[in-house]
């Protein structure tokens, strides 16, 4: 059993969805943040890397990859990182979510598998279409899944390209936007999520526009994952030095939501 498949079972077995949190990597104290993270309740971890044009993020990512660039953060940085945090919770599924640019240098095989000596579980390429994707970044031939994004424009045609090779679970964008503070309405990720469900046996995590305990309690109802970035980013923005502790206190809120969100829709 793989760290991704162990976190998902475990968050089954307890009747909750999995928490999955991410951060751009050099932004901040990021072994601090990341250490704040598990403290409060994450179970899966995605770390960014810094890129110059996220296409997919909204202002707040943007800016947390170039305060991240402007320190000089490179890839052999994010590795760095990603090995001391395996070093410090070696049972903590991380996974690295980026853009071609970053993922595929200084060619597709030699980062694939400096990513899994590292201790990398699963790896999101946002700008690679499925059909190219084994072949752009062949995460598979090292143990890293290759994690799918599914989106509200993924029709019934699409969604076999989409799912085929796909493992550890499939994050659902919720929205057909960028990262940031709009989140669709709740019976559409409801309809997403049993649509998705009933295609692949993968768990589903749902991601864009989740910031508050309530709608992560709304989507965890259903949904295997779910999938917080921009709020976190923004506390690391506002708070600087000081924001492991705020980081923690604010993944507890959510996580707290989510472990009883399946009870209250029980009772």
């Amino acid at each position: 059993m793989t760290r991704l498949t162990a976190a998902f079972a475990n968050a089954r077995q307890q009747g909750r969805a999995a928490l999955v949190t991410f951060v751009t990597a050099g932004d901040g104290d990021t072994a601090a943040i990341l250490d704040a993270l598990v403290a409060g309740g994450a179970d899966v971890i995605e770390l960014g890397m810094p890129f110059t044009d996220p296409m997919a993020d909204g202002p707040a990512i943007q800016a947390a990859n170039l305060r991240s660039l402007a320190k000089g953060t490179r890839t052999a940085d994010v590795l760095a990182i990603a090995s001391a945090f395996r070093q410090r919770h070696p049972h903590v599924p991380l996974v690295l979510m980026g853009y071609a640019n970053t993922m595929t240098r200084p060619e597709p095989a030699t980062f694939a598998k400096a990513a899994a000596d590292v201790g990398i579980d699963g790896a999101i390429i946002v700008d690679i279409p499925p059909e190219e994707a084994d072949e752009v970044a062949p995460f598979g031939d090292h143990g890293i899944a290759a994690i799918r994004l599914a989106t509200p424009t993924t029709d019934t045609s699409r969604l076999p390209a989409v799912l085929g090779g796909a493992s550890g679970f499939v994050y659902y964008v919720s929205v057909a936007g960028i990262t940031g503070k709009q989140q669709a309405a709740q019976h559409s990720i409801d309809d997403a999520v049993a649509r998705l469900k009933a295609a692949t046996d993968l768990p589903i995590a749902v991601g864009f526009g989740v910031r508050t305990p309530e709608q992560a309690a709304a989507i965890g109802r259903l949904a295997d994952g779910v999938v917080v970035g921009s709020a976190i980013i923004d506390i690391i923005a506002d708070k600087g030095a000081d924001a492991p502790p705020a980081v923690r206190n604010y993944i507890e809120s959510l996580s707290a939501a989510i472990a009883v969100a399946r009870k209250e829709l029980a009772a």
